[in-house]
């Protein structure tokens, strides 16, 4: 995950990445989205983007808000997001990533 201030605007670019390699067991073919509460937490598909092998989904918002999200995968499986500002409890006994 990185984000980039736009210094002519109070927006940021966050690129959202999930990495697909041994670690995470995905694949090109997984079906990887971003689900967060800036957009009410309706899933995001996430691109594969072959090079670099990681699923991308780049967002434009608002500076200096937090944000919570997850990561879909296949439909079924929740993960957080490693390089997370911080986390937060859920309603779902689980935690949320926060940015």
């Amino acid at each position: 995950m990185s984000k980039q201030l736009l210094e002519s605007k109070p927006l940021a670019d966050i690129t959202f990445e999930h990495v697909c390699d041994e670690s995470t067991q995905l694949t090109s073919k997984d079906k990887v989205e971003l689900v967060a509460e800036f957009n009410d937490w309706l899933p995001i598909k996430m691109k594969y983007v072959k090079k670099i092998r990681v699923f991308r989904a780049k967002i434009r918002l608002p500076q200096n808000q937090q944000f919570h999200f997850r990561y879909r995968i296949n439909l079924h499986h929740w993960y957080n997001e490693h390089f997370a500002d911080s986390y937060s409890q859920n309603p779902f006994i689980t935690t949320n990533s926060v940015f």
